[in-house]
């Protein structure tokens, strides 16, 4: 028998819910919960392998994005622009994630690697579900630009991709239209 990481199994659930037809008054999706489920996970990931040297050589650099926010900046944003930045983030995250577990050689890293991409998937899952659409990616941003930064260790890829969803992911499923409705 497989075992299912907890945010797959809540999404599941508010798939099923939402096939049935069935009205929410709170959907579950906005419920801050399920994302801190993923920051938790990333973030136990992030701490399991702090330590990693021997079976986790990260050969070469990875592009990230940044993670700062520029709060007035990001507000003049509409939602398609803040979902465009959230979407290229997670694209990069998982093309560094993938090509990551590539290079390391330990099963146990390689699983938590996979759990973590599999959550990046999941996460494109949630911003359809709130009506925000995978819109089309820009051409990789070169590295160097004003929106991305290189890391060379997987501590330093995995703490960038807790802090990323710590920041511009919960902004975005904060302030996302579908979760608005549901608060007045």
């Amino acid at each position: 028998m497989t075992s299912i990481s907890g945010p797959v199994v809540v999404l599941l659930t508010v798939l099923q819910w939402a096939g049935r037809g069935l009205p929410s008054p709170v959907r579950p999706i906005c419920d801050p919960r399920v994302l801190d489920r993923f920051i938790m996970e990333a973030r136990d990931t992030e701490t399991a392998l702090r330590g990693c040297k021997a079976g986790c050589g990260v050969t070469g650099t990875y592009v990230v994005p940044l993670t700062n926010v520029d709060f007035v900046v990001w507000e003049t944003k509409d939602t398609e622009e803040q979902a465009l930045e959230v979407q290229s983030g997670m694209s990069l995250f998982g093309q560094a994630l993938g090509a990551v577990r590539e290079s390391v050689s330990r099963v146990a890293v390689q699983i938590l690697i996979d759990n973590n991409k599999s959550n990046i998937h999941s996460l494109g899952q949630v911003l359809r579900s709130l009506h925000i659409q995978d819109l089309p990616l820009p051409p990789a941003p070169a590295v160097g630009d004003l929106v991305t930064r290189k890391v060379s260790s997987l501590s330093e890829l995995l703490h960038v991709h807790t802090n990323f969803l710590r920041g511009k992911v919960r902004l975005l499923l904060t302030n996302a239209p579908a979760c608005q409705q549901n608060s007045t």
